[in-house]
């Protein structure tokens, strides 16, 4: 089986169609299907299941996919990198994180890569929740992420950064003109709760912040976006905290905690990053931690 098989079938399963894949590839869809045919002779068996209307994958298919998908991944991001080491010009670095991250953290780091290094472009891939950035980032999808500390991540996890959380309350709140509000003294209130909590060792970190305070946070909205659980709390739905730079351009009362919690922000990848990947790690620290730099931890073991 060649690299270019598992490239029209990884194409064919995002496409959902072989008309629309032959299209993306530049080859006629009679060469797409005997390529198809070649490598599921080789495999032993059909991965592809023709419908009315698409494809979709037989059980064998469904367990050779994520392979090819990584290995196809993994080349893409060979060339890129070597593209980068020697020039960079025109090249293109894939960065993946949170949606939260990309409108908070990243704009500034964007902005000055673009003056620093504009022969590379950035593409830009954004998911709503932290377990879809890890899961799509162990299938290959982009050469670094940026985003709260996996778990057990097996490639290079750097700290380039910190994120301060806060307090949001409605207008008018009692605590809203406080210096700072120690989490217990909200232990009565309903909560607002968002999807892009970051879990640490398979737990909520809010729930554990609470365990500690010595309650168990009462849920009374639960949101998908950061945005919307803002709002929901400045209305005076419930108390939420989130990162103090997703509250950019929102209208709301933000109140530090007591005492200060402060999230880490890390750039992590499946290899050690090298030309551009490498000059963003940096980048981000320069700008997210200015003075400390980014602090390399290295590979951590499953």
């Amino acid at each position: 089986m060649s690299l270019r098989q598992m490239e029209y079938l990884v194409t064919v399963v995002g496409e959902g169609s072989f008309t629309r894949a032959a299209e993306l590839l530049h080859v006629t869809q009679s060469a797409l299907s005997h390529q198809i045919k070649a490598l599921e002779r080789e495999v032993g068996g059909p991965m592809l299941e023709r419908m009315p209307r698409g494809v979709r994958l037989t059980p064998m298919g469904r367990a050779y996919f994520p392979h090819a998908e990584l290995a196809v991944r993994s080349a893409e991001q060979a060339r890129r990198a070597a593209l980068a080491t020697a020039g960079a010009e025109n090249g293109e670095l894939h960065l993946a994180t949170v949606h939260a991250h990309a409108v908070g953290v990243l704009p500034e780091v964007c902005a000055r890569w673009g003056r620093e290094y504009g022969g590379v472009r950035l593409v830009l891939h954004e998911y709503a929740t932290t377990e879809d950035l890890f899961a799509h980032m162990e299938r290959g999808v982009a050469d670094l992420a940026v985003g709260p500390r996996p778990e057990q991540w097996p490639g290079p996890v750097t700290v380039v950064g910190a994120e301060e959380m806060v307090m949001v309350l409605p207008p008018g709140d009692p605590l809203a003109g406080r210096a700072a509000v120690r989490i217990g003294e909200v232990a009565d209130r309903p909560w607002v709760r968002c999807a892009l909590e970051p879990v640490i060792a398979g737990r909520r970190w809010l729930d554990v912040e609470c365990e500690r305070a010595g309650f168990t946070p009462r849920t009374a909205v639960r949101t998908q976006h950061t945005s919307t659980a803002v709002r929901m709390a400045a209305a005076g739905v419930g108390v939420l905290i989130t990162a103090a730079h997703e509250l950019t351009g929102l209208d709301c009362t933000a109140v530090p905690t007591d005492p200060p919690w402060r999230r880490e922000i890390t750039a992590f990848s499946r290899v050690s990053p090298t030309g551009a990947a490498a000059r963003f790690v940096t980048l981000l620290g320069e700008v997210l931690m200015p003075g400390g730099g980014a602090a390399d931890e290295g590979p951590r073991a499953r």
